[in-house]
């Protein structure tokens, strides 16, 4: 997006030249008869909420596909091996590929459009008793930009130390070529934008297909924890537990067929017309484009953890040559179109693993141990609390946690760069991968890079080391 106005101020120049060219009229003030003019767009409240709404429905799910293609979540089957995110899935992409920069431009638009919004959000005519909507849409504004630019952090930081390059933050829309910030300094942007939603949303408002009070606790928790501020990881994942508890391990299976809302803290509602999550994981022309990898099903109790089958599907009737799994996570939702259903962006699971491991980093091991056996009874019928030896038994039993209750959520690839860890691929989800197997904190793609356009056209964004 930051490229976006460079390119756009390119055009209107070159334009302006040719028309000045051709012409000798003086009426050079016409108006584009395509666009609206900001101070027009937003004169009143329900005008902001329009914006607001356009902001949201901007968002998308890049992260999690990208998070799939790249971490050890997904393997390439045989009827895909030579069609789309291929490249992607073997790492081999720079700072042209597309797909892997995609969030880049995705989340600056957003914040463009929250911006823009902003703006006026001060200035609009409000009624007497519009005040505290008012107030509300601000809010939701302010969360949302944090929201997006804490995506483009976890996807483009140079590594999640305070010291490393961050991203640049948009606090306005007409900001010419912007650097990158470091890690600490665009976390401190999110906290302060986060801060002030807080006091800007009332706690009775309850749509979780916006950024509601409980929404910003959960970004906050999640911002936290990559921050490695244990306090604060304690203290927001716990007011989002407390505002919505774990589904039933009955219910569970339905947050995915958009049957239930336990647990789901903030998601994007998705209706006819939308695009759907589940086409990324399966063509409905009966193509599995990426099959869950076999590391993860053999992570799961099949018989007795509901998640399994919520997650993944076998289908033993499929021909030769294809997989027999598939993913399940998002084929069905309460449309009745296949794989077209809300994506779900916080839940009340992951605040528990959040919980969970801020606890086991300040050596509090009880608690720890009670949170992830708390969350596993949600999820495997019969489950015994299980005992952990020390504080690496037990943050190593959380990353496993996440691997299986996170599934194809956005989380992998980035936990385990917070953790340090290599992506590695078992020989069973390599016979695709051409030897994209072990990707380790000294490959330059174990940071995804900026994407060359913004690079070319902003000299002050640097790109992540060795692309």
């Amino acid at each position: 997006m930051l490229k976006y106005y460079s390119n756009k101020l390119s055009l209107c120049a070159i334009f302006l030249v040719a028309f000045l060219a051709a012409s000798c009229t003086k009426e050079l003030d016409l108006k584009p008869s395509d666009t609206i003019d900001d101070s027009k767009a937003f004169q009143t409240v329900p005008d902001l909420n329009g914006g607001l709404i356009g902001a949201y429905a901007s968002l998308d799910a890049t992260t999690i596909t990208n998070v799939s293609l790249t971490s050890d979540e997904c393997t390439l089957p045989s009827e895909n091996s030579t069609g789309r995110g291929v490249a992607t899935y073997r790492w081999q992409y720079d700072g042209s590929s597309g797909t892997i920069t995609a969030g880049w431009e995705s989340n600056y638009i957003s914040i463009d459009r929250v911006n823009r919004v902003l703006a006026y959000v001060d200035k609009v005519k409000t009624k007497p008793s519009e005040g505290e909507v008012k107030n509300q849409y601000k809010g939701e504004l302010l969360a949302l930009r944090a929201y997006c630019h804490f995506e483009l952090l976890r996807n483009f930081a140079s590594k999640y130390e305070a010291s490393a390059m961050g991203v640049p933050y948009m606090e306005e829309s007409k900001v010419s070529n912007p650097s990158r910030l470091t890690f600490a300094e665009t976390i401190s942007k999110i906290k302060a934008d986060l801060l002030a939603a807080k006091g800007l949303i009332p706690s009775d408002f309850d749509d979780n297909t916006r950024i509601t009070l409980n929404a910003v606790s959960a970004i906050q928790a999640r911002v936290a924890l990559y921050e490695k501020n244990w306090d604060d990881a304690l203290k927001y994942s716990t007011e989002a537990i407390n505002a919505a508890p774990l589904a039933s391990i009955d219910d569970f299976a339905d947050i995915w067929k958009d049957g239930t809302d336990d647990e789901v803290i903030w998601k994007l509602k998705r209706v006819t017309g939308d695009s759907r999550l589940g086409d990324f994981y399966y063509d409905i022309k009966n193509i599995v484009v990426y099959a869950p990898a076999f590391e993860l099903i053999n992570t799961f109790d099949k018989a007795n953890d509901v998640r399994y089958s919520a997650y993944i599907k076998f289908d033993d009737t499929r021909g030769a040559g294809k997989s027999k799994y598939s993913v399940n996570k998002y084929l069905a939702g309460s449309s009745g179109l296949p794989n077209l259903t809300d994506v779900k962006l916080y839940r009340t699971g992951e605040m528990y693993l959040i919980r969970a491991e801020a606890y086991a980093e300040k050596s509090n091991l009880s608690l720890a141990a009670q949170d992830l056996n708390e969350l596993r009874k949600a999820r495997i019928d019969g489950y015994n609390d299980a005992a952990f030896a020390d504080k690496q038994a037990l943050l190593t039993a959380v990353v496993l946690e996440r691997y299986k209750e996170l599934a194809f959520e956005g989380h992998r690839f980035f936990d385990l760069r917070r953790n340090n860890l290599p992506i590695t691929r078992e020989p069973a989800d390599a016979i695709n991968a051409l030897g994209a197997t072990n990707l380790s904190s000294t490959n330059k793609e174990y940071a995804y890079p900026i994407p060359n356009a913004e690079i070319k056209a902003n000299s002050n964004v640097k790109q992540n080391p060795l692309y």
